[in-house]
């Protein structure tokens, strides 16, 4: 895909309006997407959580900083994700922050499910990884460059516990599996502090 439609872009969140998209569906017991199972609630509100934190407490480096000073014209950053995503949660609101610190930066979202076209052009390993970033000349819709699911290391974890769990039809184990890749997941964005997220987006945001 080699530009955005208008229309996605017209149809798009500010962070602001996504955020207040969970809120408003968690309050009915609900996240996006179809699927408004316990489970699913579940990785929501831990979701709110985790993006209430990074909020408060995300901090940019200086060498993000330097590279965020480089954007001399308007981009935008396109984020394809879902509500229940836990790596999402981790990412989105680093976003803002970068976003906030150049004017020319426009941060939009959408949801994956109800933007299949476009999320099809960007998979991962043949899969709808989520989130997604897709950076665009705000002018022509021309895209020029993407990232995601997740930081390199990260990926590597997560590319491993799939491989660990497709090699036993064990499904509680293939459970205990994944489970226990997820808890190390989040406690390796917790040592990290958003350095690597920085990092590795610097690379393809300018």
């Amino acid at each position: 895909m080699k530009y955005i439609a208008q229309s996605v872009l017209d149809n798009a969140y500010t962070y602001g309006t996504y955020r207040q998209l969970i809120d408003d569906l968690f309050a009915q017991n609900k996240t996006t997407g179809e699927d408004h199972s316990e489970a699913m609630l579940h990785y929501t509100k831990l979701n709110l959580s985790r993006m209430n934190r990074l909020d408060r407490k995300s901090r940019l480096t200086e060498a993000t900083i330097e590279q965020l000073d480089k954007i001399e014209r308007p981009v935008t950053w396109l984020v394809i994700t879902e509500g229940w995503c836990g790596d999402a949660a981790q990412i989105v609101p680093v976003l803002n922050h970068m976003a906030l610190g150049n004017e020319n930066i426009t941060l939009r979202f959408i949801l994956r499910d109800k933007n299949e076209a476009v999320i099809d052009a960007f998979l991962t390993n043949n899969a709808r990884s989520i989130p997604k970033i897709i950076v665009l000349d705000t002018v022509t819709r021309e895209v020029l460059n993407s990232w995601g699911p997740r930081p390199a290391e990260v990926q590597k974890m997560v590319m491993d516990a799939k491989a660990e769990g497709l090699a036993t039809d064990d499904l509680d184990l293939r459970k205990q599996i994944s489970t226990n890749a997820a808890e190390q997941l989040h406690l390796w964005y917790a040592r990290d502090k958003t350095k690597a997220i920085q990092n590795e987006f610097s690379e393809v945001m300018v």
